[in-house]
């Protein structure tokens, strides 16, 4: 990588580190929430839902404002903006204080993802390398943003917690103001023209464009990658959850050291190992987010799109029989997290191949609205499945998400 693609690149990993950091802040900092102001859980649910609906609703908005005011002024107002959202956090007197800070949280962090991605995709000449280190910061991000905020937790009050944790996003806003770089550097290296510019400054210009984007093939990645976020989103959410059912009685089989098996999954309970494996499933797909960054600049996105998904689908269908030992459960939860976040730069990389580079933030708005936004859907559905079904018709239902997306991917290469 040059001197502006390492620039870019270290710009953007603070950036998506960030975001990740607090969208996993936020559920242990609930746990303290239900306490502090005794609130239900269904209330207070609502109340973070408002702030992670914005999150996934406003990267549309998001994508508009990139295409006309460039990525870094951005990405700098979107860490002022969740620094200062958990600076209000601190001082927030009750749930609607709540709700309002966790708001701006949302509507901040909303413009990230159409903001970095089109940044590397029009700026880093290594533009999978790019996105392979970008999605390991925010792997990185995903996994220790829980831990932190628990050990903060255990060291100080929740209020000075949140104080906390707003100084690194406000540093490296201020940082981002000085790094030197070129937004659109490598538009004629990897898009094979000059750095066109187009603002959209009407409702029929809006339209227009949207029009000009949704060709087949951009229709066709955007329906994709929101069977693929209905798939993130529904086994994200739920998995932890069934962990700890898939490994109770594993647990309670396995023998402890000169004292027979442990009793009642009380091992289990006491060191909560559904958690360690989740945050171990986690930290696993920092390798993939590198293997598949990897894998953009050398092969045909489209071809190793198909076969990742195809990965997906199979996990899912083999997770329920490999959950008969742990050994294979180990195995196959690792292989999730490979292949989870490994998918992830190849499905940027084809975004860009099927989006003009002057509307290439509206492009990512789009798609980030359908993954984060509409595959937020993926949770409840999911849910619904577990409380009227079984894990065996969660993971068949997952299967199918990415099978439906397999087919749209087979169908790129064959117009190709």
């Amino acid at each position: 990588m040059n001197a502006n693609d390492r620039a870019i690149a270290g710009f953007t990993m603070a950036g998506h580190g960030m975001v990740h950091t607090y969208e996993l802040a936020i559920p242990i900092l609930m746990t303290v929430w239900l306490v502090e102001f005794s609130t239900t859980t269904a209330t207070l649910g609502t109340v973070v839902a408002v702030g992670y609906g914005l999150f996934g609703i406003g990267a549309l908005p998001g994508g508009l404002l990139v295409d006309r005011f460039g990525s870094r002024r951005l990405i700098v107002a979107c860490l002022v903006g969740m620094g200062s959202s958990f600076l209000l956090l601190a001082i927030a007197p009750n749930i609607i204080g709540i709700t309002l800070a966790l708001a701006l949280w949302g509507l901040s962090a909303s413009v990230y993802h159409p903001a970095g991605l089109s940044l590397i995709s029009k700026a880093v000449e290594q533009r999978g390398t790019g996105f392979a280190y970008h999605g390991m910061a925010g792997n990185t991000g995903i996994a220790t943003g829980p831990f932190l905020t628990a050990i903060l937790l255990i060291a100080v009050d929740w209020r000075t917690a949140a104080v906390i944790l707003a100084i690194p996003a406000l540093l490296v806003a201020v940082a981002g103001l000085t790094v030197d770089f070129d937004e659109t550097a490598a538009v004629a290296a990897t898009d094979g023209g000059d750095a066109p510019t187009a603002e959209i400054d009407s409702a029929k210009e809006f339209l227009d464009a949207s029009r000009g984007l949704f060709t087949v093939g951009f229709a066709t990645v955007f329906v994709l990658v929101l069977f693929n976020g209905l798939y993130y989103r529904g086994m994200l959410t739920f998995l932890p959850e069934m962990l700890g059912n898939f490994l109770d009685p594993l647990v309670d089989s396995a023998p402890s050291e000169g004292v027979g098996p442990v009793p009642d999954g009380r091992l289990a309970r006491e060191f909560d190992l559904a958690q360690y494996l989740y945050a171990g499933l986690l930290t696993v797909g920092i390798a993939g987010q590198f293997v598949g960054g990897k894998l953009t600049d050398r092969v045909e996105v489209d071809r190793w799109l198909a076969i990742t998904l195809a990965l997906l689908a199979g996990i899912a269908v083999l997770f329920i029989p490999a959950t008969e030992t742990l050994p294979t459960l180990l195995l196959v939860s690792a292989a999730l997290g490979f292949v989870l976040f490994g998918i992830q730069p190849l499905s940027q990389a084809t975004i860009a191949k099927y989006s003009p580079p002057e509307h290439r933030g509206l492009s990512f708005g789009y798609t980030y609205l359908a993954i984060f936004g509409i595959g937020a859907l993926g949770a409840s559905i999911v849910g619904a499945a577990l409380t009227y079904g079984s894990s065996t018709t969660v993971f068949v239902l997952l299967a199918g998400f990415e099978v439906v997306a397999l087919v749209l991917a087979l169908s790129l290469l064959s117009r190709n």
